[in-house]
């Protein structure tokens, strides 16, 4: 039995549907789980939703409105009859959309985003299954919630991992092609959560693990993973093999091409991940498995829009072990996550992605016990397998700020002069 992982980009219109059907049609009498993320940024408009709904700085019924025409355009592509059940099942699903515009909200941010955000991916799913029916392929639609667990930590469901074990065995009785959710969790009390920005390629993993799959593949729109974001880089270069040890450090230090927490389930039974393209499913792609090898050349991750932050105390004293306790406790109670760190006498500097709603609230708590100083617009370049020639290479222009090295990485923070 084998996973799939289809991302926004490989659902994003009409056209992509029909290439995730053309793929599936590659591998027939498989057993398959088709994890499926919400369509195009779909994610990205539906957090726009809750901000809207949520602070009513914009009129949440425009924003939803654009949300149903893009999906309806997509259906309408790809199911010409306009009496396909597709048309009301979609209409109900988005129902419950129309009723968290309506409604009141809670007071948890967190808990009306889950529940919100999480309708990308149940529609996606929706979709794409009708139209492998479409498509004379035989598919089950799964709902995700059922069988993963996790608890109340909304936004970053932790998941009960001996629960939801239990779960897939009992009810995931594969027979063909099931298609679900990726991102998506269910608490006991049915309540909705997600695991994290980019979390469908964890719900992949968790379901391999669960289910002893030989193997999991995530379909993407690059040829497999490269040494650098093409973005960054006009010549990148694929990587054939990968250890579970570098994809780990890859994706821990930003590799957008893997989400951090995929490689730990599928390392602990041995469980393979190919990386491969959907635009040409034929090519071989990267596989990340147990080899032992180092990586033969660098790799370059970059991250923009950072804020680096400096806390010293105000008395000029040590920062010692409580400080650090404090301040670390600080960042897990407000989902702050840090992406470099680096420590002096009597401060302790911190790099962090910017975020609009979090950072004044930090800063301001922080400022009750702290010296607090701050710069904004930064980028933090990591380089795996570095050497000096390639640290030069991408600070031209730059001032780095900080800059932390171990044996095989080395971190910048730097700004443009």
């Amino acid at each position: 039995m084998k996973i799939f992982k289809f991302g926004g980009a490989s659902v994003k219109d009409a056209n992509a549907v029909k290439n995730v059907a053309a793929i599936l049609k590659r591998f027939p009498n498989e057993n398959i789980i088709v994890v499926v993320s919400a369509m195009g940024k779909i994610t990205n408009a539906l957090e726009k939703l809750t901000d809207a709904i949520f602070y009513k700085k914009e009129d949440a019924s425009i924003i939803l409105n654009e949300i149903k025409k893009y999906h309806f355009e997509i259906i309408e592509q790809l199911f010409i009859d306009k009496k396909h059940p597709i048309y009301n099942e979609i209409n109900n699903t988005f129902v419950e959309l129309d009723w968290a515009v309506d409604d009141e909200p809670t007071e948890i941010y967190n808990y009306e985003y889950d529940k919100i955000v999480s309708m990308g991916e149940i529609i996606s799913t929706k979709i794409v299954n009708a139209y492998l029916a479409e498509s004379s392929i035989k598919s089950t639609w799964r709902d995700v919630r059922d069988f993963i667990q996790t608890d109340n930590n909304y936004r970053e469901g932790k998941v009960d991992w001996d629960l939801t074990h239990n779960l897939c065995q009992a009810l995931l009785i594969i027979d063909g092609i099931i298609v679900t959710q990726g991102f998506l969790g269910g608490t006991s009390e049915n309540f909705t959560t997600t695991l994290g920005r980019e979390g469908s390629d964890y719900t992949a993993a968790i379901l391999a693990f669960t289910t002893n799959a030989e193997s999991v593949t995530i379909w993407k729109d690059v040829p497999g993973v490269l040494n650098a974001d093409p973005k960054w880089f006009d010549e990148t270069k694929k990587l054939e093999q990968i250890s579970y040890h570098d994809a780990i450090e890859l994706a821990y230090y930003g590799a957008t091409v893997i989400h951090p927490k995929t490689i730990k389930p599928l390392q602990n039974k041995k469980i393979p991940l190919y990386v491969q393209s959907f635009l040409n499913p034929e090519e071989k792609g990267t596989i990340i498995n147990e080899i032992e090898s180092s990586l033969p050349i660098p790799c370059f991750i970059f991250k923009v829009h950072q804020v680096l932050i400096s806390i010293s105390p105000k008395d000029f004293s040590f920062i010692d072990e409580a400080n650090f306790s404090a301040i670390f406790q600080l960042f897990a109670d407000k989902q702050i996550k840090i992406n470099v760190m680096q420590n002096s006498a009597i401060s302790f500097s911190v790099c962090i992605d910017y975020d609009d709603r979090k950072l004044p609230d930090l800063i301001k708590t922080l400022q009750k016990n702290y010296r607090v100083l701050y710069n904004e617009n930064l980028e933090l370049i990591t380089i795996r397998y570095y050497d000096q020639p390639t640290i030069e290479r991408v600070t031209i222009d730059k001032n780095i700020l900080l800059e932390v090295k171990s044996r095989y990485t080395v971190q910048l923070v730097v700004k443009n002069k």
